[in-house]
């Protein structure tokens, strides 16, 4: 039954794909936001939108959760239309992503040492691989793979050709990789926003989430810096990722300690971005289950 499941839902995304592709970016754009802000709030993840919004706004109104709840449908529905034009960016990333805080990229450059990059599901968050390659940067990614078996070759096709072409999927059994690109001097870029079962019950807006910790622990085994970035969607397809100072954190002797701290640091950047521009955030995700 799973099997009829993901095929069913391979053929409407392929659907929608060539039919993006066929009507051009700002029409794809335009079709894909008003299908997600049809469809999306008919959808179960309906009260983990509302749940979530509630632990990070105190005393929110529903007039406040479905504006930030649309918002992030055409979010959505506009990244999901942009698969097809990754290309797009990849050869007009100058005009079509302004970029802030170059000046810690170049320091990265010339310092010729590895970073870890952290983010959250903002916006296109795809396209920060997009700039951080463009820009010289020598990085890989974690990522995690979709159930979907059919849709999944796909995804890692465009990430690995548009985004970043050295990809680690999430998991024990690959973190040797990681550290082997770590140690050949690739920096490496986490999305740190989501639930993890393997983390540490962490605050993130004043309530205990599962949260990784594998930032704070490559900054502290490697001494790599932990540096913030963000993307922003400006219009329908301009954007602007901004890199921020790096943190800066002095090593004790307790390492449990300072792994803690530093991934509190982290959650705390993040609530930051969050509230900058709540609704190109993924409130869908079960981030306090």
């Amino acid at each position: 039954m799973k099997i009829f499941k993901y095929f069913l839902q391979f053929i409407i995304v392929l659907s929608l794909f060539m039919t993006f592709k066929i009507i051009g970016p700002r029409n794809a754009s335009f079709m894909g936001s008003s299908l997600a802000k049809i469809f999306g709030p008919l959808l179960r993840s309906k009260r983990i939108i509302e749940k979530n919004l509630k632990i990070c706004f105190k005393n929110v109104d529903q007039k406040k959760i479905k504006k930030i709840s649309l918002g992030m449908w055409n979010n959505i529905g506009r990244t999901f239309s942009e698969y097809v034009f990754l290309n797009n960016f990849q050869k007009n990333h100058n005009h079509l992503i302004k970029l802030n805080g170059t000046k810690y990229l170049d320091e990265i450059k010339n310092n010729n040492k590895p970073v870890v990059f952290v983010s959250g599901h903002f916006s296109n968050f795809e396209l920060l691989g997009t700039k951080l390659n463009r820009y010289g940067i020598k990085f890989c990614a974690i990522y995690r793979p979709l159930n979907n078996i059919f849709l999944n070759p796909i995804m890692e096709y465009l990430r690995l050709k548009y985004v970043c072409p050295i990809m680690i999927k999430k998991g024990r059994s690959n973190i040797r990789e990681l550290l082997n690109k770590i140690k050949s001097g690739y920096s490496v870029i986490i999305i740190a926003d989501q639930r993890t079962s393997e983390g540490k019950k962490i605050e993130f807006f004043n309530c205990p989430a599962l949260t990784t910790t594998i930032p704070a622990q490559i900054s502290l085994k490697y001494n790599c810096k932990i540096v913030p970035l963000r993307m922003e969607r400006l219009s329908y397809n301009n954007f602007e990722m901004t890199i921020y100072k790096p943190f800066e954190y002095k090593k004790s002797d307790n390492y449990e300690k300072d792994t803690y701290s530093l991934t509190l640091q982290v959650n705390k950047q993040l609530e930051k971005m969050i509230l900058k521009r709540p609704e190109q955030w993924l409130w869908s995700h079960n981030r306090w289950k």
